[in-house]
């Protein structure tokens, strides 16, 4: 009797791409591929803190790179990909967020948040994804979106709007990157203590409301992105695409 063999989470021989890599949620997943093998490009848009990251991975045995990226810059993204070898894996984790109430919305605001949050994943995995095409490579390609792409929030109108957007697009592009054998999926974190968070997360009221919504009883860290991102790179979820791996403490389940 021949026994099934689990598929392996490996990323060897592998080229990844993590925008947003410098701090938080990105670079924890640049870590967790580097660590499974790939080699891993740091794309933001400051160079000294993508090259300090780039080097203590490096000074940590990891293989990585960095490259200055402005993720917003819709025609520089393709510019720069195009001369690029073409990336088996793609990490969507820049994002921004400008919360306030529904009724105070502005234009400015409307448009830095979905410029970032869906233009960007966007036209980043068009790109990646058109150089695998060509290159008739299979590839991965990962948005980093949230439990706000699921489920409404006081003071996050846009926000959410931008996330469920993401949700959409992520669905939409399986469809067509399917027959190319290019997944792309989404992974939404509950709220994770990063230098992002930091400053709302420290109001008392607001970390009890947050705490009472998430069933496990803590706050994310960046660590429980990890597994998840190499997951869904790997060949371990060879058969996952066009849907989006909640984790989320449990917020959702209610």
């Amino acid at each position: 009797m021949k026994l099934p063999s689990t598929p392996s989470f490996r990323l060897d021989d592998k080229r990844a791409l993590v925008t947003g890599g410098s701090r938080g949620i990105g670079l924890a997943a640049a870590v967790a591929l580097a660590e499974a093998g790939a080699e891993v490009t740091i794309a933001a848009r400051t160079r000294t803190d993508i090259e300090a990251v780039a080097g203590a991975m490096r000074d940590a045995g990891l293989k990585a790179r960095s490259l200055v990226l402005d993720v917003a810059d819709y025609g520089k993204v393709a510019t720069v990909l195009e001369k690029q070898e073409p990336f088996d894996i793609l990490v969507n984790s820049a994002g921004t967020a400008r919360h306030g109430p529904a009724l105070e919305i502005n234009e400015a605001d409307y448009r830095a948040v979905i410029d970032v949050n869906l233009g960007a994943a966007l036209f980043l995995a068009k790109a990646v994804a058109g150089r695998l095409v060509a290159a008739g490579r299979p590839g991965s390609i990962i948005t980093i979106s949230s439990q706000m792409g699921h489920v409404g929030g006081p003071n996050r109108t846009v926000y959410c709007a931008s996330k469920f957007a993401v949700e959409g697009m992520t669905k939409a592009m399986a469809i067509e990157l399917g027959p190319h054998d290019i997944r792309i999926n989404t992974i939404c974190p509950t709220f994770i203590e990063t230098e992002l968070t930091e400053k709302a997360l420290a109001d008392a009221d607001f970390r009890a409301w947050v705490l009472s919504k998430i069933k496990l009883g803590r706050m994310g860290k960046p660590e429980d992105i990890m597994g998840p991102v190499q997951f869904l790179a790997s060949d371990a979820s060879a058969m996952v695409t066009g849907t989006s791996l909640l984790v989320d403490g449990g917020w959702t389940a209610e």
